[in-house]
């Protein structure tokens, strides 16, 4: 206990080394793999689909820092015998905690945002919709050279399920899509 104690007192009078922010903005493509929702004598489907995904984000410590992000990707969907043409876009902030070794960064992610749904232009009975989307996620960082570097990252989105066919009753159920994705980051 005493040992504890004159450690934590020497490094707060020689302080702990500091590690410089970090901030660095990532492009990823992803793969947007989403189960099937049954209720209310509904049964909604969701097509897999690639999607894109841009970061931005600033490590002010170690291990915590922030993330705003944007991401895009088809999400068509089918309800009993009824198809519907739909595009997904979804704005988050997200928590990080990231701990590094060597080129090799891990890191964390929990959030949220807004995911939008907008249906394609020509079909009838249908409509977009927005609903609140919770994120979370995990991954690494591989700095290739300085300022560069791959980001590997599995991310989770946990959301109500759209209702976009008007002639059928909503399944009123969770939706979660998993998004394995494989980037590449610039640190500023």
């Amino acid at each position: 206990m005493c040992a504890a104690i004159t450690v934590v007192l020497l490094a707060g009078v020689c302080g702990f080394p500091e590690a410089e922010a970090q901030t660095d903005a990532a492009a990823s493509v992803y793969g947007a793999f989403t189960g099937t929702s049954n209720a209310n004598g509904t049964v909604q489907s969701y097509s897999n689909a690639p999607g894109m995904l841009l970061e931005l984000r600033h490590l002010s410590n170690p291990l915590v820092g922030y993330e705003l992000a944007y991401s895009f990707n088809n999400a068509d969907q089918k309800y009993n015998f009824a198809a519907v043409k739909a595009h997904a876009s979804q704005v988050e902030a997200n928590w990080l905690v990231s701990v590094g070794v060597f080129n090799l960064k891990a890191f964390a992610q929990a959030g949220g945002g807004l995911k939008f749904f907008s249906t394609s232009s020509g079909q009838t009975g249908v409509n977009g919709q927005t609903k609140p989307v919770f994120v979370y996620g995990a991954g690494i960082d591989y700095t290739v050279i300085p300022h560069f570097g791959l980001r590997f990252q599995y991310r989770g989105n946990l959301y109500r399920a759209p209702d976009l066919a008007r002639a059928f009753s909503s399944t009123n159920r969770f939706a979660q899509t998993s998004e394995p994705s494989v980037g590449a980051f610039v640190r500023f």
